[in-house]
């Protein structure tokens, strides 16, 4: 199960990789892109002439589907649950940024362990690097644009400078091709 995780300037990241990804990508895909709580919910409808894998709305109880795209609703965190379902939580009207990456990789690791692969994306901040973290600790793979390679370097570059969590750092470009190797376990894992 794949999370792609983005703030500021990551829409053209998503753009990139979701284009790039197979029709028949055997993995579940999920997407968040910081975003305020009142916003329109644009993002499902930005994404999906863009790439040949359909998206899905996320809704509670959703459960994930490889070969889906799924994008939760403007003002509401998405996390994953132990029957790999999803669950929705309204945000509030201050920080912590949202929809979380920390919450929503977290989640993913909790509840596929092994099969989690975080993907950064470009954005502000340090979300994502705490999630990160769990996907690492309990087996899943972590991906990290290449700070030089994003238009705000900050959340990749909170990831790739923890404790040696960052499996692959690479250009945007790369990273559809990166993620069907991991998932068709052909990857090599950092050492």
């Amino acid at each position: 199960m794949i999370a792609l995780v983005c703030s500021a300037g990551g829409l053209a990241a998503l753009v990139e990789v979701l284009g790039a990804l197979p029709a028949d990508l055997p993995a579940a895909v999920i997407v968040i892109q910081h975003q305020a709580p009142g916003a329109d919910d644009l993002l499902a409808h930005v994404l999906q002439p863009r790439t040949p894998l359909p998206i899905a709305p996320a809704h509670e109880g959703l459960l994930l589907r490889p070969g889906v795209v799924h994008v939760p609703p403007a003002g509401h965190h998405l996390l994953v649950t132990a029957q790999r379902g999803l669950l929705l939580v309204p945000v509030g009207p201050v920080p912590p940024p949202r929809p979380s990456a920390d919450l929503l990789l977290s989640s993913l690791a909790l509840a596929v362990g092994s099969a989690a692969i975080a993907v950064v994306l470009s954005g502000r901040g340090s979300d994502a690097a705490t999630g990160a973290t769990v996907v690492h600790r309990c087996g899943g793979v972590v991906i990290a644009a290449s700070p030089e390679g994003s238009a705000h370097p900050g959340m990749p570059l909170a990831t790739v400078e923890r404790d040696d969590i960052t499996d692959h750092v690479s250009d945007p470009a790369r990273i559809a091709a990166l993620l069907v190797q991991v998932v068709t376990g052909t990857a090599l894992r950092a050492p």
